[in-house]
This record gives C-alpha cells, sequence and structure tokens, in this order.
C-alpha cells in the first residue's frame, strides 16, 4: 500500500515584512486573490480520498475558496511559538536577541515559553505517521508554511537545524509518498499531475 500526502501551503495573510509568529490572522485581500486565481490549475486536488488543513483561519480560508472542504486537524496547527505569538522576528530581536540566537541555534530550546523546533517536528511527524488511506490513496493537507517545512525535515529523516534551510511560499504544494513505513519526496514534471 502506498500513501501520496499532498501538503498545500496557504495563500497569505500578509505581506512578508509583515510575518507574525503564530499569525492567525485571515486571508488578506492579495492572498484570496491569489487563491481563486490557482484555483483552476489546484482543482484536481479536490479529488483527494482524504482533505485536511491547519486550524488557522487562513488555511480554512484557502481550503474554501479552493473548494476542498478540509477538515480542521490540530495537530497540524503552526509551531506554539508562546510570548511570541503575534510578534515580527524584528520586534522580538529588538527586545530579545539572545533568546533569538539560541532558538535558531538549538532545536530543543523554548526561550519563548512555547514548543521546541523538535517537539514541533516530532508533532507534525506523528500526525504524518497516522496517515491512512486506501490502496493508493491520496491525502492533502493545506497547513501554515512551518507546518510544511516541519513535514518536509521529518519525512526525509534531516537534521532539525535543516528546517532553517527550507523556503515555502504561499500556495506552493510539495507532495510525499509513503511506501512501506517510509516517506520519500515526490517530485514531479510541470505536465504531471500531483
Amino acid at each position: 500500500m502506498s500513501i501520496r500526502l499532498t501538503l498545500l501551503a496557504a495563500a497569505r495573510s500578509s505581506s512578508l515584512l509583515e510575518v507574525r509568529f503564530g499569525d492567525d490572522r485571515p486571508l488578506d485581500a492579495t492572498g484570496w486573490h491569489e487563491a481563486e486565481r490557482a484555483a483552476p490549475a489546484l482543482l484536481h486536488l479536490a479529488a483527494a480520498d482524504l482533505r485536511y488543513c491547519s486550524p488557522s483561519p487562513r488555511c480554512r480560508e484557502t481550503g474554501r475558496i479552493l473548494g476542498l472542504s478540509p477538515l480542521a486537524q490540530p495537530a497540524l496547527r503552526g509551531c506554539d511559538m508562546g510570548r511570541w505569538h503575534g510578534r515580527t522576528l524584528e520586534e522580538v530581536m529588538a527586545h530579545e536577541p539572545r533568546a533569538v540566537d539560541t532558538w535558531l541555534a538549538n532545536p530543543r530550546a523554548v526561550p519563548h515559553g512555547g514548543e521546541s523546533l523538535l517537539t514541533f517536528i516530532s508533532r507534525v511527524g506523528a500526525w504524518l505517521d497516522t496517515r491512512q488511506a486506501g490502496n493508493d490513496g491520496h491525502i492533502l493537507a493545506v497547513a501554515e508554511p512551518d507546518v510544511v517545512r516541519a513535514a518536509l525535515v521529518y519525512a526525509l529523516k534531516a537534521p532539525p537545524h535543516s528546517y532553517w534551510s527550507v523556503d515555502i511560499t504561499p500556495l506552493t504544494a510539495m507532495t510525499l509518498a509513503r511506501r512501506a513505513g517510509r516517506w520519500n519526496l515526490l517530485l514531479k514534471g510541470v505536465l504531471e499531475e500531483i
């Protein structure tokens, strides 16, 4: 039995200059427009056997705009950023530069009082490992970019610090395939459907 899991990064809720830790704002006007514009190209994702999403407003809205009707999964929530929730990196750097350095250097660190990077990656990985579908099933999850990054690091058994080397832009799709209990990154050509 093999399972394909496509993780689709939600449309944007703010400009990149306004990205905040634990950003739980709904889509902004540009995000709505980009999701509507991408809908025809992503229509095939609605054929997934199971469709999920992170519980954030922008993931639920992205799924709704794309006609996916996803079921929210608490395990797919973004990393718990504790007291940094709602603040930008620049704001935190201005007040807690050493804490940010520690957080970036040590995947077990929780200077913000929330969830460590290692715990976050493990949580997302546990969700991945409990996914099941019928033979050759396809699962879709609309998720926050940090969730997509964590899933990739977990699936490839990459070291946790590699998380910081992955950039996920809004509406990026990544597909993982699980065969015999092992996850693989599945890259397809532009003429192939995911």
